[in-house]
């Protein structure tokens, strides 16, 4: 809102007083004393300047005007202060429960009304006949009360839902980049971490062949035992497992490390906490792994220490390398690409820490990072206790002084009367809708039987405190919180939109919340019409007061059910963007994959399958030269993978192995979360079934949500099972027939369960098409006969286009 919105409002206040006081007063005639006119201009200067104040002040603003409209009810005739004391306040009170937090809005409110209470006994007694006036200030405060918090949570989920939406494009143009340098990285470490190892174990076999000619044998069997890990690991960068189940720990991985390290000759020491699975210990891994590696390489067999310690506010990782021995070879020297350091920092500053190497006194070498510890995740702000205390007797201390009242207030007679007022009935029931309208969201069965059966007692109240004001504005009062249930419970309703087919309704029908309200109001307005007594027959009375509870109650559940539709259009709309967002950032990141895994298959691990070959036939002399060219066909590849993206016309279409990139998107998002594959899934899979399950996959998390998801894959019995938790929206009408249609299309089958569950079954073999051939889920990509020109794993661009369209 603009800052003359700010002044505009509390100006046109300021106007409608005039109109109603002194301009309706000196239209008839009568001419208010300047003494009057001088204390009602001060009070609505004051109030208006406040107001003005209202949105970066809004607690004081709020205790300007009602202390500003209660000093001028004293002195100034009743009307003075009937537009001021009325909305001024309840705009007051609506600013500060949209602007502050919820424990301030309540608080606020509650002082208030019992200021209003206590001001309206010193004034009347506790018998005075007809109270209403209190129940309606009541009332009027809950409302702007109520309002103000509702706008406070609108504004803070939208701001949630653009938030969502800004990350979710930010990470669209992140992730292909993201995984460019993960698998560059990758590369670089499991590559250059082997291959050196294999290096430099062949180096000094061949140097000491002479003396110690069983080191030659040695050597060839770590090369064949080191290939063939790396033609592993490299295939896990190709295609990385999106489960981490069988991961071992963080302290554990790094344990192995520095053992392997020592098996080539270098002693390591370690001292290593245990760390959480997480950006940290995956960062202090990288860390570790890139400065052992370069020891190995430039200073082989020098004593290395590593510290890693886990604490409180910070997590420090210290590699420390002594000076190389005397006469040491370093045969991995000028291996390296000149890559490590900036890897390095790039591992430290992607987690949060930051990074410094450099030589020691001694002359040996130093790396040291500082990561986030235990409390470096950011900690929602809170209020603290003094604050809340300082609240609470500023609040009590305005409540209870009694000079308000006494000093400034005209005294007037009470009256000693011993019948309670029906104003102290009505507000006793008030207080009783608002305590069941509190337990709403907790327990709505028990709160909507609460205020059904406080409706009848209205008349009651009427009868015993002798009330003869309109008969209708009682039970019109009551009426107003179950038509506030009601369109709550429309909206909640129109918002999740209609049940899916197949799903059980609920013990009752959603049609008897409404009758049975319009039935209990309709008898309430009757009795009491029929008490007060009236000329009109009984039957006329019953269907006029039911015509009117009718009209109320469609009247609540219609303005519900828009702001539900409302709600639910918007949020389709969000979800649309963030799926098309997710889709677009996957296939990116999927065809960025298979451009460097191309590069990959010819060129690093073709040259070490040769050094296998080589390892295998005893060939010593080759194995090194086959494992220095497979480190410069690294090199090479690792030059060439930032030259270019794939181009968007030949994107492939993702398969199982792109689950990975598709929880990440959606972890970048805000959502957690996890994809579980058991080891039953064979590792090919026919590219019906590896396309319709990745497919599948993506619809269900495309439909939105904050609780956590969980997708597992599964086989037995030549099914291959999809099952998707968390995903509640996966059982509307329009998901479910697009999901029908991609298993109906493979003989499958689909079902939902409870709690946002869906099923979905596929056979792994279905009718065989030409052209078709079997190839990994896991291991390699689904291949299928394709066009001339085109890679066998891409689709072409037209037939792409039209499953865009059929899923549209």
């Amino acid at each position: 809102m603009k800052r003359q919105d700010d002044r505009l409002i509390p100006v046109l206040l300021m106007c409608a007083q005039v109109v109603v006081w002194p301009g309706a007063a000196l239209v008839r005639g009568d001419v208010p004393p300047v003494s009057v006119l001088l204390v009602a201009a001060l009070v609505a200067g004051s109030v208006t300047a406040a107001l003005f104040l209202r949105r970066t002040r809004p607690v004081a603003a709020f205790v300007l005007v009602a202390v500003a409209c209660a000093l001028g009810a004293g002195p100034l005739p009743t009307g003075a202060m009937a537009v001021l004391g009325t909305a001024g306040v309840a705009l007051a009170l609506f600013t500060v429960a949209a602007e502050r937090d919820t424990f301030t809005s309540v608080l606020c409110v509650v002082a208030l009304a019992v200021w209003q209470l206590l001001y309206g006994l010193s004034l009347h007694g506790i018998s005075e006949r007809d109270g209403l006036d209190l129940v309606l200030t009541a009332l009027l405060y809950a409302t702007a009360c109520g309002a103000g918090l509702l706008v406070r949570r609108s504004r803070r989920a939208r701001r949630a839902a653009e938030q969502r939406l800004k990350r979710a494009e930010s990470e669209r143009h992140r992730l292909p980049a993201a995984e460019r340098r993960r698998m560059e990285r990758e590369l670089h470490d499991v590559s250059a971490h082997h291959l050196t190892a294999v290096v430099v174990t062949a180096g000094a076999a061949l140097g000491l062949r002479d003396r110690r000619p069983e080191l030659a044998d040695e050597a060839l069997r770590f090369a064949v035992e080191t290939g063939r890990e790396v033609t592993r690991a490299l295939g896990a960068v190709r295609a990385p497992s999106p489960s981490r189940e069988e991961l071992p720990s963080p302290r554990e991985r790094l344990l192995d490390l520095a053992a392997g390290f020592r098996r080539l000759g270098g002693p390591v020491d370690c001292e290593i906490d245990a760390l959480p699975d997480g950006a940290v210990a995956d960062a202090a891994y990288g860390i570790v792994r890139e400065a052992l590696t370069n020891t190995a390489r430039y200073a082989p067999g020098a004593r290395t220490r590593v510290l890693c310690r886990y604490g409180d506010t910070r997590t420090d990782v210290v590699v420390t390398s002594a000076a190389p021995p005397a006469g040491a070879t370093a045969h991995g020297a000028g291996l390296g690409g000149g890559r490590g350091q900036a890897f390095l920092r790039s591992r430290a500053r992607e987690a949060g820490g930051t990074l410094t190497s450099g030589p020691t006194a001694d002359g040996g070498w130093e790396v040291r990072a500082a990561l986030p510890g235990r409390t470096a995740a950011p900690v929602e702000w809170s209020v603290p206790r003094s604050h809340r205390l300082a609240q609470v007797t500023a609040a009590t201390g305005l409540v209870l002084q009694p000079l308000l009242p006494t000093l400034v207030i005209r005294a007037e007679e009470t009256s000693n009367g011993t019948q309670v007022s029906a104003g102290v009935l009505f507000a006793l029931l008030a207080a009783a809708q608002a305590v069941a309208l509190l337990w709403l969201r907790r327990a709505p069965r028990t709160a909507r039987a609460v205020l059904f059966g406080l409706a009848p007692l209205w008349p009651v109240a009427m009868a015993a405190g002798g009330y003869t004001g309109p008969v209708l504005l009682p039970p019109g009062l009551s009426m107003l919180a179950t038509c506030a249930v009601l369109a709550a419970g429309a909206a909640r309703a129109a918002a999740v939109g209609p049940p899916a087919a197949g799903n059980r309704p609920g013990v009752f029908p959603r049609s008897v919340g409404p009758v049975a309200a319009v039935a209990v109001h309709a008898a309430a307005a009757s009795a009491a019409v029929l008490d007060r007594g009236t000329t009109v027959p009984g039957w006329m009375v019953v269907a006029g007061t039911t015509a009117g509870a009718c009209l109320a109650a469609g009247a609540a559940h219609r303005a519900g059910t828009l702001r539900g539709r409302r709600d639910r259009a918007a949020r389709g709309t969000r979800e649309e963007r963030l799926a098309a967002w997710t889709e677009e950032a996957v296939r990116d990141a999927w065809a960025e994959r298979r451009r460097i895994a191309a590069g990959l298959e010819t060129t690093v691990l073709a040259r070490t399958a040769d050094m296998v070959a080589d390892a295998e036939a005893g060939r010593l002399d080759a194995t090194a030269e086959r494992a220095r060219e497979a480190l410069a066909a690294m090199r090479a590849l690792l030059d060439t993978v930032r030259e270019g993206e794939a181009e968007r016309a030949l994107r492939p279409q993702p398969t199982l192995q792109a689950l990975d990139l598709l929880a990440h998107q959606s972890r970048a998002t805000g959502r957690d979360v996890e994809i579980r594959l058991t080891d039953r899934v064979p590792e090919h899979l026919s590219t019906a079934v590896d396309l319709a399950a990745y497919h599948a996959a993506e619809t269900v998390l495309a439909t939105g949500g904050e609780e956590p998801a969980v997708i597992e894959l599964d086989a037995d019995g030549g099914t291959l099972t999809l099952t998707a938790t968390g995903v509640p929206g996966a059982a509307g009408p329009a998901v479910r027939e697009r999901l029908a249609a991609r298993v109906t299309a493979l003989d499958g089958t689909l079902t939902t369960g409870p709690a946002g569950t869906v099923r979905l079954r596929l056979p792994l073999a279905p009718g065989a098409t030409a052209g078709t051939v079997p190839e990994g889920a896991h291991g390699g990509p689904a291949l299928q006969d394709a066009p001339d020109g085109l890679p066998p794993d891409v689709t072409p661009a037209a037939e792409q286009g039209d499953e865009e369209k059929r899923e549209r």
